[in-house]
């Protein structure tokens, strides 16, 4: 009943307005707003701050500033052998697996399809092709977690937009409940292609997820004019080829990622399913 509840009053809230009511509150610099905001946060989520860069909380200039910080060097060891797949974020592995076809497995009793979460222009219709029968691991971001994003191997930005949607939460009652949630809510593509090397990652927006930002875009979300838009890869916004591990974005609160690669080319390490916790740097896949 009160999961029931929870997906009920998802849908009657006014999912944009509180995400921007979020962006604006969590970027508030003045101290007592942005400590009160922080102080709560870490009695609730108990988030490891000695993995931080700064592991003084209350230092950092803003919730946002805190929320997306940056880790010491050497708290995340990356797999170097170039022949493995690495983790993308700190997260819980909603789904993995194979595609059947185009269909992705959202949960137990839902799928969606490649060409809905893609949702490419007519002019870039090719790309949903290409990662059919492929490989995709969902991850999900809680609250605590690290919320930075890193590229799983070495790639260059061959394309990227926004496609509009909902906001729902991302979490596994909402995953198990609402159709096609990850091809129904707000997203960001990202495709990249280097050699015989081609994946995607989509960024998944939630409720009271304040933004969405790459490092060439800056915050793509939320958006004035909610419509699906190409979003420039250009060199003038910075090297669009990135080395592994190499950070690509942020989440500003807690999401979904989700890494497609093409029939093929890789496969996922054995031990890895729904449920399985795992690092930004942890091997995730092997070429094959």
């Amino acid at each position: 009943m009160r999961d029931a509840l929870f997906i009920a009053l998802q849908k009657i809230l006014p999912q944009h307005f509180l995400s921007r009511l979020v962006l604006r509150l969590t970027r508030v610099r003045a101290p007592r707003v942005k400590n009160t905001l922080i102080s709560v946060f870490l009695r609730r989520f108990r988030p490891d701050m000695s993995e931080a860069a700064q592991p003084d909380a209350l230092s950092y200039p803003s919730f946002n500033e805190f929320f997306t910080r940056a880790l010491r060097a050497g708290a995340r060891p990356v797999d170097s052998n170039s022949q493995v797949i690495v983790s993308p974020v700190d997260g819980t592995v909603s789904q993995i697996g194979s595609l059947a076809g185009s269909r992705i497995l959202q949960a137990k009793g839902h799928d969606y399809t490649l060409e809905e979460l893609l949702a490419a222009s007519p002019a870039a219709s090719d790309w949903p092709q290409r990662f059919r029968g492929g490989q995709f691991a969902t991850l999900y971001l809680a609250p605590y977690n690290y919320h930075r994003i890193h590229m799983p191997m070495h790639g260059t930005l061959r394309a990227a937009w926004y496609v509009p949607g909902s906001l729902f939460s991302v979490n596994a009652v909402t995953a198990a409940s609402v159709p096609n949630l990850f091809a129904r809510n707000e997203r960001v593509v990202c495709i990249f292609e280097e050699g015989p090397a081609l994946f995607a990652m989509v960024l998944v927006g939630a409720l009271f997820v304040g933004s969405i930002a790459t490092v060439w875009h800056g915050d793509i979300t939320p958006r004035r004019r909610r419509q699906r838009t190409d979003l420039p890869v250009d060199r003038s916004l910075g090297p669009l080829s990135l080395r592994k591990a190499a950070e690509m974005g942020r989440f500003n609160m807690g999401s979904t990622l989700i890494l497609l690669t093409p029939a093929g080319f890789a496969e996922w390490l054995p031990g890895l399913a729904a449920g399985s916790r795992i690092q930004m740097g942890e091997a995730l896949a092997r070429i094959r």
